[in-house]
């Protein structure tokens, strides 16, 4: 089947430019292997709630129901996502699992898919950031009897046996998890070396992405100063890291593991029943066939724009601005790209020949 343009991935980023393509009258296609809309969303934890108010996470066009003030679940970010590409009548294959993008033999990319093969003349990877998680070799060293989770696996406390957890990591995710933890009463092992400035949700009576948007930091590239410094930082949003740290057994970094023990740097022991590895996610995109990749896995691009014509990310963090990757402002970065793939179809169209004039 040919297709002008193909999206892999059906989450916000993938939705938001589905709509500023409709808008510009360019044909495509939304790949995406969960069953409904939103499903990645769902399969985070329970408890989850975004860090910016409902007014901060609309895509384009539609605004979040609710109080623009308060701060939506995971659950209604789904059931947002699932409504907005009700809205916009967008064409999402759900089902439909991207098994190889390649080089077409006459142009263009092959798409294979769980459901048969496309040819498309671009495409777009909008699958997210969060692939692959990254759980560190000494996980293996651990005895059977401790139980083991990837924060992406975990839903809730009941998961984990034992009353002693230990939550390696010190990103928003870590120590979100270790509240609520703590808030259940086991004794949690935090370990984490370092933990990122902590911001306020609110800060003079304004939710603390007012002031991000009104100084323009959302806006920031990762290649200034300022960007840089805060991409680096990794600043935790609106958890109270002092009272959480008098109610935990902050360690630093694990380098080891031996049985029902972490070994850590400092030579130290922890004996614990279960671990949180809160380690973040690697880069993996085992089908994409096309030479765009660096020797991590990661794309090679600029703004969304690989040296493979034809071929672009959207939604990855810092992948133009600090908010390339949130839910609020990847509307932005949708906007610029569908801009410039309906710039390429008209310049890609053959010209028609004028009328002939009688004599």
């Amino acid at each position: 089947m040919e297709l002008d343009t193909v999206i892999v991935g059906g989450g916000q980023a993938g939705l938001a430019l589905g709509h500023h393509l409709r808008r510009a009258g360019v044909p495509f296609a939304i790949l995406d292997g969960h069953a409904r809309v939103g499903d990645a969303w769902r399969q985070r934890w329970d408890s989850l709630t975004l860090f910016t108010a409902r007014r901060f996470s609309a895509l384009p066009g539609l605004p979040f129901a609710g109080d623009p003030g308060g701060h939506p679940g995971k659950d209604e970010v789904a059931d947002y996502l699932a409504t907005y590409a009700a809205r916009f009548d967008l064409p999402v294959r759900l089902g439909c699992r991207v098994t190889s993008v390649r080089p077409g033999t006459a142009g263009g990319f092959t798409v294979d898919t769980s459901t048969g093969a496309l040819h498309a003349q671009r495409v777009v990877v909008a699958a997210g950031a969060f692939h692959t998680p990254r759980v560190p070799k000494v996980a293996g060293r651990l005895a059977p009897g401790v139980t083991q989770l990837h924060s992406s696996a975990y839903r809730n406390p009941e998961q984990l046996a034992g009353r002693v957890v230990a939550v390696v990591g010190g990103g928003n995710t870590g120590v979100q998890i270790a509240a609520e933890l703590a808030d259940h009463g086991r004794r949690v092992v935090l370990a984490a070396p370092t933990i990122g400035p902590v911001l306020p949700q609110r800060w003079l009576g304004r939710d603390i992405f007012w002031w991000f948007s009104r100084l323009g930091t959302m806006g920031l590239s990762a290649d200034s100063r300022l960007g840089g410094r805060i991409a680096a930082q990794n600043p935790i949003i609106g958890t109270d890291v002092a009272g959480l740290l008098r109610r935990v057994d902050r360690v630093g970094r694990v380098v080891n593991a031996d049985g029902d023990s972490l070994l850590l740097a400092d030579r130290r022991r922890r004996r614990v029943e279960a671990v949180v590895w809160a380690t973040g996610f690697r880069p993996h995109y085992p089908w994409l066939e096309v030479p765009v990749l660096d020797p991590s896995g990661a794309p090679v691009q600029r703004a969304g724009v690989t040296d493979w014509p034809g071929l672009y990310f959207l939604g990855l963090p810092w992948q133009r601005t600090r908010g390339s990757a949130l839910l609020g402002w990847v509307g932005r970065d949708a906007e610029m790209l569908a801009a410039r793939l309906a710039e390429e179809r008209r310049l890609a169209a053959p010209a028609h020949p004028a009328p002939a004039v009688a004599a």
